[in-house]
């Protein structure tokens, strides 16, 4: 059998009881046609990039799923059908990550908004603390005439 990992997306106007619920009916589609869903991650309702279907948000679920190819195909023909699922994608795989997928780590190690060189440069100045030259306007030298 092979491995696949398959993540579908869900209408944000169901429950997260009925996510679960069908994550249970598509389980069984699987275990009916020989195959096992192994981790299970529900990555919870997340803002979509754009809508789909009329839809901002969706429900993301994760499944480790160790069957063979009919059964997969089963499985997505059924999701093709319902109308709570917005999309799906399934991948085969060589093998299925023992811990956390990459949605589910708690992201530390990347550098904060406009902190992009990880905190090494002194904090910026405001522009009202910048020294202020009182001269007229006409009386300042020009930018070139600094330099030189």
């Amino acid at each position: 059998m092979a491995l696949y990992e398959h993540v579908f997306l869900a209408r944000q106007d169901i429950s997260g009881q009925q996510v679960e619920a069908l994550v249970e009916q598509y389980r069984g589609v699987i275990e009916a046609n020989g195959g096992k869903v192994g981790k299970v991650e529900n990555w919870g309702l997340k803002t979509l990039t754009y809508r789909i279907k009329k839809n901002r948000k969706a429900y993301y679920t994760l499944l480790n799923i160790d069957a063979p190819s009919a059964a997969v195909e089963e499985m997505e023909r059924q999701m093709r059908f319902n109308e709570d699922i917005l999309r799906y994608l399934t991948i085969r795989v060589e093998e299925h990550d023992e811990g956390q997928s990459a949605m589910m780590q708690k992201r530390d190690d990347r550098p904060r908004r406009g902190d992009r060189d990880g905190g090494d440069r002194p904090p910026r100045r405001d522009r009202d603390d910048r020294p202020r030259d009182d001269r007229p306007r006409e009386d300042r030298p020009r930018r070139n005439e600094e330099a030189a």
